[in-house]
């Protein structure tokens, strides 16, 4: 298994950083998570390799913004693959592509049909791509947002997508190679919106047992400011804890 992250910031882009979405590679499957401003781009470069499923964790724009354009993009190859997205998603997206319509050629205006098989998923649903098994938990967020686990060769990934601290996430990361985990903010948060601190991560990771720490979703694209989040959290999980670097596969 292999991670690529596409993206790494929360929000916006900046200096040509774009936000969430990673590639998680197994023997089997190629499965982009998330699809932020910026990753169609990204994955505009890997396309050639194959993709196999894209899954959305929540409905906030710099999780779910880019999955249009992708969809356009699996039109122009004539590929089709399964799109996981929450309950209730799917008149959302309808509504997103029908806000650009191409009069002319139509067909460009159903990405959502012709590209995609939209499957609305709820927490703890577990469904399967190739032989990866994609297991969905309920976090903590302002929107409804499930972390994932994706499961292949005896290997494992959690990511979180955007979560406050949740007994739910250790639970979910229990024994997981690595913990792909969201690193916002530099103080718990108390706000009640749902995101974590690099500490709050760290704990996760060392609650949950997991072999490795990954940190992304930063405030901004400063390397200093990434740096110090990945020495915090190291200071509270004694396994290896590094950061998301955009187009980088890491081997897990």
């Amino acid at each position: 298994m292999r991670l690529l992250p596409l993206g790494r910031l929360a929000g916006m882009p900046a200096d040509g950083q774009a936000s969430s979405g990673y590639l998680v590679e197994t023997g089997s499957a190629r499965i982009l998570l998330d699809a932020g401003p910026g990753t169609a781009v990204q994955l505009s470069r890997h396309l050639d390799d194959g993709l196999d499923a894209v899954f959305v964790s929540h409905l906030h724009t710099d999780h779910v913004l880019d999955v249009l354009p992708i969809g356009k993009m699996l039109l122009r190859r004539g590929e089709r693959l399964p799109l996981f997205v929450p309950a209730g998603a799917r008149a959302v997206l309808d509504r997103y592509a029908a806000l650009f319509p191409v009069v002319t050629h139509p067909d460009l205006d159903r990405a959502f049909d012709l590209a995609f098989e939209v499957i609305e998923y709820r927490p703890g649903e577990v469904h399967h791509v190739g032989a990866a098994t994609l297991r969905t938990a309920l976090l903590r967020h302002a929107a409804p947002n499930c972390g994932i686990r994706v499961e292949a060769g005896g290997r494992s990934l959690v990511y979180t997508g955007d979560t406050g601290v949740t007994p739910a996430l250790p639970e979910l990361a229990r024994g997981a190679d690595v913990l792909l985990a969201e690193c916002t903010l530099r103080e718990t948060d108390t706000s009640g919106h749902g995101h974590l601190s690099s500490r709050d991560a760290a704990e996760a990771a060392r609650d949950a047992g997991a072999g490795a720490l990954v940190l992304t979703h930063f405030a901004g694209p400063d390397p200093a400011e990434h740096e110090w989040h990945r020495r915090r959290a190291a200071e509270v999980f004694a396994g290896p804890v590094t950061i998301a670097t955009v187009d980088q596969r890491e081997v897990l």
